[in-house]
């Protein structure tokens, strides 16, 4: 494989890494909102799925460092 395209892989799954962040941050928020406002159901849901982008956060830095660990050896 080329040095630029482990230099690209990287770079993506960084990117996907923070997305999935964000998702999950908004998610988390979105959360806390409803559950101020009693909203206990759409609290749970928003919660789920800030648990769900959480996790799809954590493979894609661990798939990012790993790509950066090879891109410097």
């Amino acid at each position: 494989m080329a040095f630029s395209e482990v230099i690209k892989m990287a770079h993506d799954a960084h990117k996907k890494a923070a997305e999935h962040h964000e998702h999950a941050a908004k998610a988390h928020h979105a959360a806390a909102e409803h559950h101020a406002k009693g909203d206990h159901a759409a609290a749970l849901d928003h919660a789920e799925k800030a648990h769900e982008h959480s996790i799809a956060a954590h493979e894609h830095s661990t798939d990012a460092h790993q790509k950066s660990v090879a891109h410097h050896s």
